[in-house]
């Protein structure tokens, strides 16, 4: 093993504050850009769900008066 103890470990050979910041950075982002991806779907799926209501909206409307549009 690398390490006498677990300490040893944890000290890193005196480059501990380095070494678990750069993890505790890494882990942050990594939660930080799963995070923002749940939001960006989310999102996403709130836009289509409007869009698709929006478009049947339509539809139905140009159904109603037949089908056909005229500009005046």
């Amino acid at each position: 093993m690398a390490f006498d103890s677990f300490q040893d470990f944890l000290a890193m050979g005196g480059h501990a504050p380095y070494v678990w910041a750069s993890w505790g950075v890494t882990g942050a982002l990594l939660i930080g850009i799963v995070l923002h991806a749940r939001a960006e779907r989310r999102r996403l799926l709130r836009l289509l769900q409007r869009r698709r209501r929006r478009q049947a909206a339509t539809n139905q409307t140009s159904h109603r008066t037949g089908g056909e549009r005229h500009e005046a």
